[in-house]
């Protein structure tokens, strides 16, 4: 049950925002291998596998795991996918054949044959990848983020990574504006009013939570401070006691445009882990 002033909040929320499903992005789930062991390298074995075939560079692809995704950031494991894709038949893609054009690679994942062969996500062959229908949207620039979490940890991706299932991904325009709102605190009290918990302390932050949020549509003007404010944060050389400073810059600006009094924005930021 809301308190009076927490449905106040919810209030001037919904009726300043625009739920991000109605900002023109796309929101889509990473890759579903069917068996990551087989699929997902790692450092040397990218290198041994290019060093006997450096043609198979074109299907080995830089790949992040839900691990691996921080607040703003995401830190490279030095793990690569094997996109042995099942073609795209919109765009005239046809699958990988990797047998034939590919034979170290599928030198590699024959070890794996039995295991691959009865997994359900499985392409027209045994060693490609199921069905998706949006491989490419992976090179572009995008958010991601991770599907279970105590807090938010959204991240721009600028590198074109593969990303595995447990991470959700967003493509489309105002990535960093729409960034700085994800990781606020107002996002993380006003997502835990709409989603479900895990029980066990952590939010779901599923597509169909996510999408709910209603984000103030302002223009590229009104978006400068904390487009600035996203770009520094998302660098690799910013410290993480310079991003939790960022953190409360965007908040008190988050907080303006909403039109937030003292009191409730004292109540969203009194809910927060101390930092």
């Amino acid at each position: 049950m809301l308190s009076p002033l927490e449905t106040q909040i919810l209030q001037k929320i919904e009726a300043v925002g625009t739920p991000l499903k109605n900002w023109n992005v796309n929101i889509y789930r990473g890759i579903l291998t069917g068996f990551n062991d087989a699929f997902i390298i790692d450092e040397k074995t990218k290198d041994d596998l290019l060093k006997k075939s450096p043609g198979s560079a074109e299907i080995i692809r830089p790949i992040l795991r839900g691990r691996d995704v921080k607040q703003y950031r995401a830190q490279f494991a030095d793990l690569w996918l094997l996109n042995t894709h099942n073609g795209q038949s919109s765009k005239g893609i046809g699958r990988i054949d990797v047998p034939n054009n590919h034979p170290h690679v599928f030198q590699h994942l024959i070890k794996f044959k039995s295991v691959l062969e009865n997994r359900k996500d499985k392409g027209q062959h045994w060693s490609n990848l199921r069905n998706c229908a949006y491989f490419d949207e992976f090179n572009k620039e995008k958010i991601i983020w991770i599907e279970l979490t105590d807090q938010p940890k959204f991240a721009l991706d600028t590198e074109g990574y593969f990303l595995n299932n447990t991470v959700f991904f967003m493509t489309g325009p105002n990535l960093r504006y729409l960034l700085g709102f994800l990781n606020s605190s107002l996002c993380e009290w006003y997502l835990d009013k709409i989603a479900a918990t895990s029980g066990a302390g952590t939010r779901r932050w599923f597509k169909v939570y996510v999408e709910q949020l209603a984000i103030p549509q302002v223009s590229k003007n009104q978006q400068k401070i904390i487009v600035t404010l996203v770009n520094e944060a998302v660098l690799e050389k910013t410290s993480e006691a310079r991003r939790r400073e960022l953190r409360h810059l965007l908040d008190a600006e988050i907080f303006a445009l909403l039109g937030l009094s003292e009191s409730e924005a004292n109540l969203i930021s009194s809910q927060q882990p101390s930092s």
